[in-house]
């Protein structure tokens, strides 16, 4: 039977909650309580860079430009951070519009959604933004990932449902058929974008056609949170109320790694520059999830060891 490593890295105690993988093969995360953003090279010592402290740090993506791209829940910006350290903010052209999800288009821009605003907007890399309407009041527009389509898809949380944007603004509403409140989302292996449902406990699936389909998730109270493709050809995902971690295997089993040992609560998932699963874990930590033997698996050191949920 294959085996579970997990090994914590304890980073600052700020609410880690949003993480991915930078061109300079170090995590980056944000940290929602104290305002900064953390890098961490697996096997080195963490460093963070100071914002504002209650601008409200929230998701991070890799840009096209070589820069990491963030954005600030409740100071209404989007942020751009080079590796070296050089932050750049930009404001949203609607005042308090909760920005949230953020993620790198096939058009060279990033795209991100405006939970409070029911816009999803778009940031060129030199800061000029345009914002296009959803049909929908009241949606919460929650996370966004570009899809095998060449358009951008999201979650709307309050609306239970997943959208669609073109490049040019047009917009899709594909309705679940259950309610789930969408929340996570990210592009799959097979062709088709995944995502999770925080209210009714299951992982989707939905195809450029608009057809879902829903695979309960083993306790349905876990609250799934956060989803991104392993280098396995699965799915991995984050439980916040379960304090763990999930994949979704081509064969439609889901393995489920319990992280209450380190503390837990976790949100941010992302494949590492390792080719481990990382975890970004409010309690002020990073996990890191290997399968012994499998083609993730690199020996690192191990290390013993609330903030606003905005799409909860």
């Amino acid at each position: 039977m294959p085996r579970t490593m997990i090994d914590k890295y304890p980073v600052a105690d700020g609410g880690s909650y949003g993480i991915t993988t930078g061109p300079d093969h170090a995590l980056w995360f944000t940290l929602v309580r104290s305002g900064q953003i953390g890098r961490l090279r697996p096997g080195a010592e963490p460093s963070c860079h100071q914002l504002e402290p209650d601008c409200g740090p929230t998701i991070i993506v890799p840009g096209p430009d070589g820069a990491l791209w963030f954005t600030e829940y409740r100071a209404h910006r989007i942020g751009r951070i080079t590796t070296d350290g050089a932050v750049t903010e930009f404001a949203t052209p609607t005042p308090d519009s909760g920005p949230y999800g953020i993620a790198a288009g096939p058009d060279g821009a990033l795209w991100f959604t405006e939970t409070a605003a029911d816009r999803i907007g778009r940031i060129t890399t030199d800061g000029q933004v345009t914002e296009f309407r959803l049909p929908r009041t009241g949606a919460f527009p929650s996370a966004i990932t570009a899809g095998p389509d060449a358009a951008m898809w999201f979650t709307m949380h309050q609306a239970n449902a997943i959208g669609r944007i073109d490049m040019d603004g047009g917009v899709t509403v594909h309705p679940l058929p259950v309610a789930a409140g969408p929340v996570g989302i990210a592009a799959g292996h097979d062709g088709a974008v995944w995502y999770v449902a925080i209210a009714s406990g299951h992982v989707g699936r939905i195809e450029a056609s608009g057809a879902t389909a829903e695979f309960p998730v083993p306790d349905r109270a876990a609250r799934p949170h956060a989803i991104t493709a392993g280098a396995d050809g699965a799915m991995w995902f984050t439980a916040w109320a379960g304090n763990s971690v999930g994949s979704f295997t081509s064969g439609h089993v889901i393995d489920v790694h319990d992280l209450s040992a380190l503390g837990a609560e976790p949100h941010g998932i992302t494949l590492g520059p390792d080719r481990a699963i990382w975890v970004a874990l409010e309690t002020g930590a990073l996990a890191r999830v290997a399968v012994e033997g499998a083609e993730t698996h690199v020996t690192s050191r191990h290390v013993t060891g609330r903030s606003p949920r905005p799409s909860q």
